[in-house]
């Protein structure tokens, strides 16, 4: 029997996770959106508005018609955007604009701030830099207790400036968020698309999580109508077995499907059932790991 304080959905039909935008206001790099998964508001912060990234996911919504071109990070701007969007979220002044004005009392809270957006935010030269604004902004607005997460696509942990950045997160309740979408460097390919070798993702990940606690971020779609095939399903689940057998400390794995349209129109979300039925497995093949999924509509 599974344990089922251990499987568990997170979010409802009835919230805004569709609404993912990265823009706010005359905002170039800070953005407010309520997340799925942190349970509340979270402030994200994208170092890459010129959209440039080394994965070209399958599932993602940011479109880059135009040839991404290197624009530099404004730290000053960047700065300045974020103490202000953080004094609006605790003056209660958010909750003011329309877009937030009907979210569920019970989210109306400032669970972190993200460094995501539209595109790998280590790739950023100025993500060291950003990393410290955020410490000294959180220490001097009394926010001490906010998380300050990475969500990354792992290829650039291996490096000094980064794991440097992540060491100041660990002092400032930080937490990584790393992505792991496949079992198979064939699946890995046709999914993210990355000319980084699957290896290098695992070997990143087992570095960084034998630092300290991460959490695994997944997602399943459907290709073409063709849900994830049982033996790649397989493939992952022995993926972070390894993973964990070599001493990686995966705090939780997150496992999520398709909530806004991609570009790509062939992808598509998995059902829920289908979702529930690979977290079971999952907790059954991991036991005691924290296993949380979150369907197309939460």
């Amino acid at each position: 029997m599974m344990d089922s304080g251990k499987v568990r959905q997170t979010g409802t039909t009835s919230q805004p996770y569709s609404e993912h935008s990265r823009h706010w206001e005359a905002f170039e790099y800070v953005y407010p959106v309520v997340s799925r998964r942190s349970r509340g508001l979270s402030v994200g912060i994208n170092l890459n508005p010129d959209t440039i990234c080394n994965f070209d996911c399958v599932y993602c919504q940011v479109d880059k018609a135009e040839y991404p071109r290197p624009r530099p990070v404004d730290l000053d701007q960047l700065r300045t955007e974020l103490s202000t969007l953080l004094v609006a979220v605790r003056s209660g002044g958010l909750w003011q604009d329309p877009r937030f004005s009907n979210i569920d009392p019970a989210l109306k809270r400032l669970n972190d701030i993200a460094f995501s957006g539209d595109g790998e935010p280590t790739a950023a030269k100025v993500f060291p830099e950003a990393v410290r604004i955020v410490a000294e902004l959180k220490r001097s607005l009394g926010l001490e207790d906010t998380k300050i997460i990475l969500i990354t696509n792992a290829t650039l942990l291996g490096r000094a400036r980064v794991e440097s950045a992540i060491q100041l997160m660990d002092a400032n309740q930080g937490e990584v968020w790393a992505k792991l979408d496949a079992g198979t460097e064939g699946y890995y390919k046709q999914v993210d698309r990355s000319a980084v070798p699957f290896q290098t993702i695992l070997d990143n990940i087992l570095a960084c999580g034998r630092r300290r606690p991460i959490v695994i971020q997944s997602m399943f779609a459907q290709l073409h109508d063709t849900a994830v095939p049982e033996v790649e399903f397989d493939a992952y689940l022995q993926r972070l077995r390894d993973l964990i057998e070599q001493r990686c400390r995966i705090k939780a794995v997150q496992l999520y499907t398709v909530a806004r349209p991609p570009l790509e129109l062939y992808v598509t979300a998995i059902s829920d059932q289908m979702l529930r039925c690979m977290a079971e497995r999952l907790t059954d093949a991991l036991p005691g790991t924290d296993v949380q999924w979150f369907g197309s509509r939460g």
